[in-house]
């Protein structure tokens, strides 16, 4: 009978090594599947390894979420019909398209071929895999779930995109009309006011106020256009920079919070990416201290982020995690109230699952309220600024009368 030599890992997340005896590959697949074995590598006799190398462009280094999940999701199904880790990857890389990505799996393959785990081998690439992912591989290993693990991630890393589609479609109708305002103002300011001056100019009398004032702006403008862009670039360049440093970073996101229409959207959104990681990890089996660090580095804001850090802190000192969330003042009641109820009837998962769905929901109404409030703001704005500009500019004319001298 032939004799099958085999990597894999056992429910304590450790490594084992062997022989078995089956008819053929399907046989042994199964044989290993019953004593709950997750299998990384599976080859007949003592067959050579075959390490290969692939070479990739270092450029193009960005993989797009949507090639992500849907890796994730093959990686899944193929491990959950039983095959073998390594030819998984194998199977994955040839279909991979993108040079970099292809690269990326097989380094991964020839890491877990080499000795390392799964989870280790995810690790080394930051680039794609993500601390949430990489923890949540280890999670699977541990457990022997590897399979449903990786689907979940998918779930995860696709239902937190699609929040982040659907916040920037709403937002590029408002942001393109008032780029296109601003320039079309630019332009009446800096290119048409100056032919209306000249043809006022031989008219030989006083303008009308507001004329005047439209002259002066356009003026200064012409003479400091120039000045204006260098030094706007140059806030520009030290706010960013300032942004990048800890203390801006938080000011900054302390600041996006307390937005009037933006800052309640910006907590739903936290608060929605915050339940639903920390949801995804605990039904994971990821230690409740691990958790807290990775959804803190997740959570997309400094303030949320120092938050869950200091109930971290609590928790381990013997803290349950509603009291110090509370404290926090970022978490609204309704929240700190529904982990307190999940935590204490042991249903935090379900919990923090039902909250995430309620803020998703909230999410897209809000976007669509501010929505429909953004664009009567941005037609009221066009009409008032563009609109005062151009009675400005005719106001001699209504008035030509007084004006041409005889």
């Amino acid at each position: 009978m032939p004799q099958f030599r085999y990597v894999a890992k056992n429910s304590a997340g450790k490594t084992t090594s062997g022989l078995v005896e089956a008819n053929d590959k399907k046989s042994a697949i199964d044989i290993l599947r019953k004593k709950e074995l997750i299998i990384v590598l599976l080859e007949e006799g003592q067959a050579k390894k075959q390490l290969f190398s692939m070479s990739f462009s270092p450029f193009g280094k960005t993989i797009k979420t949507d090639e992500l999940v849907i890796f994730t999701r093959q990686l899944a199904t193929m491990v959950e019909a039983g095959i073998p880790l390594v030819n998984v990857l194998d199977i994955l890389a040839e279909q991979i398209d993108k040079p970099y990505f292809k690269g990326v799996v097989t380094k991964i393959r020839n890491d877990i071929e080499a000795g390392s785990s799964f989870s280790e081998a995810l690790s080394k690439e930051k680039n794609i895999f993500s601390t949430l992912f990489v923890n949540m591989a280890k999670a699977g290993e541990a457990s022997g779930t590897l399979d449903e693990i990786l689907d979940r991630v998918a779930a995860y890393i696709e239902k937190t995109n699609n929040l982040q589609k659907k916040i920037k479609s709403a937002m590029i109708y408002p942001c393109v009309v008032i780029m296109m305002a601003v320039a079309v103002t630019l332009l009446l300011l800096i290119k048409v006011i100056p032919v209306f001056k000249d043809i006022y100019s031989g008219f030989g009398a006083n303008l009308p106020g507001p004329t005047l004032v439209l002259i002066a702006v356009s003026d200064f403008l012409r003479q400091n256009f120039f000045y204006g862009a260098v030094i706007g670039f140059l806030i520009f360049f030290l706010l960013s920079r300032y942004v990048k440093t800890e203390g801006g970073r938080f000011v900054f996101d302390r600041l996006k919070l307390r937005l009037p229409v933006f800052g309640p959207l910006i907590q739903k959104v936290a608060i929605s990416k915050f339940t639903r990681t920390f949801s995804t990890l605990v039904k994971s089996g990821v230690p409740i201290l691990q958790v807290l660090d990775i959804v803190g580095a997740t959570s997309g804001n400094v303030v949320v982020q120092k938050a869950v850090e200091q109930v971290k802190s609590n928790v381990r000192d013997g803290e349950n995690i509603a009291e110090p969330l509370s404290r926090s003042g970022i978490f609204p009641p309704m929240v700190v109230r529904m982990i307190g109820v999940g935590e204490k009837s042991g249903q935090l998962e379900k919990m923090l699952t039902k909250i995430s769905e309620f803020y998703d929901t909230q999410v897209d109404t809000t976007v669509s309220g501010m929505t429909s409030l953004i664009e009567p703001l941005i037609i009221a704005f066009l009409g008032i600024v563009i609109g005062s500009i151009v009675i400005c500019m005719f106001l001699p004319i209504f008035k030509i009368s007084e004006l041409v001298s005889f």
